[in-house]
Formats: C-alpha cells, structure tokens, sequence
C-alpha cells in the first residue's frame, strides 16, 4: 500500500521529533539518572515522583498544563520571548518540550537501574588511582550502564513515534510543522480515509515489532559482553 506525500512528511516529522527527544533526554537524563541512582538527598524521592508521574497522569493532562506553561503569557513563554521566542504553542519546539517532559521516564528508569546496579566499588578504586570523578565516570560508569543506555534510547525512541493526546494538544495539526503520523492517522479516520489510515498504521505497527525486536538484540549483546 503506497503512502501519499503527506503520510510521508507526517512520518519524517515524526522521525525527526522522536530524534530531539532522544538528544535531549540523553544530555539531560543521563545526569539525572546518576543523581537518583546515587544521591542521599531529602529531594530525591521528591524528584522521583515528577519522573514518574507522566506514566501515571493521562498525556491530555501534561499537554494541558505544557500549554499554559508555553502560552504567551505562561513562565515558559514568557523566558522564551526573551531569547526572541515570539511563540512555543503549535510549533514543532513546543512539541518537542511537551514530549521530553511525557517521555522523561522512559530515559530515566532503565539508566537509573543501570547505574544503580554498577555500584560504587570500581569508581572508589579508580579515586585510589587519582582518576579524577568524570574520568572515572566516563571510562567506568558509563560503559557498564551499556545495557541500560541502550534501552533507553530505543524506548523513548519509540515511545515519542507513537505519541498522539499529548502532541494534537500542544501543537494541533499543523502540516509540516506539528501533525506527525499519529496525528496524520487520527485526520484520516476522522475523514472517513480508513486505507490511507490502514497504510500508515501498518507502518507504525512495523516499527513497533522492529523496536521491539531491536530492543532485544541490544539487551542480548549488553549481557554477552
């Protein structure tokens, strides 16, 4: 079944958000997860619960309260106006936030579990041999929390190609610019398009087997090495 141009461009923008996310749950999450997994703080079962709460709050509701916060008048529309931001709703960076914050927990709960599990043995020896913290960190947590890095990645991957509430909230359906292949489903059907809507649905529906069937490779290759 051969997709026409918009189902096309509806994927590719798809892609290309899942790929900002991932970037950026990876420089943000990272450092995170090491904190949560090895932090004594107070704060740190606070922090957990905003980590987990997009996996329990329905994604209308962080779309709803994204898009006050990114409005014109909203803190974040506002701070965005002082870079020369004029407006974050209905544009693809006003998806991109409101999805990092929906697939925040995706990142964090494998890394954390990875680093957690590495422990603070090897890292106390390589300070013995006055390797520095973020040598140490580098050269030694970060190539054992491999396994957890990796699903990481391939989940909130995944997970940002099929989102739809949260995304048809903050960004609408705006072609080229906001209406990615969920979207693009949800205007076919609503059209009364169901071949078209069949056509992109089983793309997605390939991904997802391919997501899974790439998550399992990964985690083989983590535990042979």
């Amino acid at each position: 079944m051969q997709l026409e141009a918009e189902d096309l461009q509806a994927l590719w923008l798809s892609v290309q958000l899942a790929a900002a996310v991932t970037v950026l749950l990876l420089a943000v999450g990272v450092p995170l997860s090491w904190w949560l997994a090895h932090s004594r703080s107070r704060f740190r079962s606070v922090i957990e619960t905003l980590v987990t709460l997009p996996l329990i709050l329905p994604p209308s509701v962080i779309g709803f309260y994204t898009l006050i916060a990114i409005a014109p008048d909203g803190p974040v529309g506002q701070l965005a106006k002082t870079f020369g931001i004029a407006q974050l709703a209905f544009t693809f960076g006003g998806i991109v936030i409101g999805s990092v914050l929906y697939s925040l927990p995706f990142m964090i709960a494998p890394v954390q579990s990875a680093f957690a599990a590495t422990g603070q043995r090897s890292l106390e020896v390589a300070a013995t041999l006055r390797a520095s913290p973020f040598i140490a960190f580098w050269t030694i947590a970060l190539p054992s929390a491999r396994k957890g890095l990796a699903t990481g990645v391939t989940m909130t991957f995944a997970h940002t190609m099929g989102e739809f509430g949260l995304v048809l909230m903050i960004g609408g359906s705006i072609p080229g610019v906001t209406r990615v292949a969920s979207v693009q489903i949800f205007d076919h059907v609503e059209a009364l398009n169901t071949a078209r809507a069949h056509g992109l649905s089983l793309v997605l529906v390939g991904f997802a087997i391919a997501t899974s069937l790439l998550l399992r490779a990964l985690t083989k290759k983590a535990e042979r090495v």
